[in-house]
C-alpha cells in the first residue's frame, strides 16, 4: 500500500511536468508568433513585420557607421522611387541605448542623424539590435532586408555598402521589391 504523503508527491511531479511541458509550448507558439515592433525616433510604435499588403524595406545600419550617410542616400532614393505604392520604407537604427556603451546614441541623437543626412523615411531606434539583427539573422550592418506582403523575409539580405560610384546599390534591391508588388 502507498503512503499518502509518496501519492501527493508523485501528483506534485506529474502537475509540474505538465506546467514545463505547457511553458515551453506556449514560449514557441509565442516566438514563432512574435512580430517585430519598434520605436520610431517620433514616440510611434511600428510593427514592421504586421503590414499586410505592403512590402517592407528596413534599412538597418547605426549613426555611428562610416557608411550610414551613403546607406540614407540608398534608402532615400528607395523612398523616392516607390512613393505612393504599397511600400513602407524604414531605416532601422541598432545604436545601443546603454549609456555606457561605446555606441551608445539617444533619441536626440538619432534625430540629429536622420535631419544631418535628410532622411525622407521614418527612422525607428532598435536598441542593441536585437528584435532585429536576431529576427532576421542578419550578420553585417549596413544591411537591407526585404519583407514580402504577409511580412516574411523575401530574400536573403543585402549587405555591405560599396563606396565605388559606377554600382547602383538600389538597383537589386529594386528587384526584389518590384517582383513583390
Amino acid at each position: 500500500m502507498k503512503r499518502p504523503y509518496l501519492a501527493f508527491h508523485e501528483y506534485m511531479r506529474t502537475i509540474k511536468g505538465f506546467i514545463a511541458i505547457l511553458g515551453l509550448v506556449l514560449s514557441f507558439v509565442f516566438a514563432a508568433s512574435a512580430q517585430t515592433v519598434l520605436a520610431s525616433i517620433d514616440g510611434t510604435r511600428i510593427d514592421v513585420e504586421g503590414q499586410t499588403g505592403k512590402v517592407v524595406v528596413l534599412a538597418v545600419g547605426a549613426s555611428w557607421l562610416p557608411l550610414s550617410s551613403k546607406q540614407a542616400e540608398i534608402t532615400n532614393a528607395l523612398a523616392k522611387k516607390y512613393k505612393g505604392r504599397n511600400v513602407a520604407i524604414y531605416f532601422v537604427a541598432t545604436d545601443s541605448a546603454n549609456i555606457k556603451s561605446k555606441n551608445y546614441a539617444s533619441t536626440e541623437m538619432l534625430k540629429k542623424f536622420a535631419f544631418a543626412n535628410k532622411l525622407g523615411v521614418p527612422v525607428l531606434h532598435d536598441p542593441d539590435g536585437s528584435s532585429t539583427l536576431k529576427k532576421f539573422k542578419i550578420d553585417q550592418v549596413p544591411s537591407f532586408i526585404i519583407l514580402d506582403k504577409n511580412g516574411n523575409l523575401a530574400d536573403e539580405q543585402f549587405g555591405g555598402i560599396s563606396t565605388d560610384t559606377r554600382v547602383d546599390p538600389t538597383t537589386p534591391i529594386s528587384k526584389v521589391i518590384d517582383r513583390l508588388l
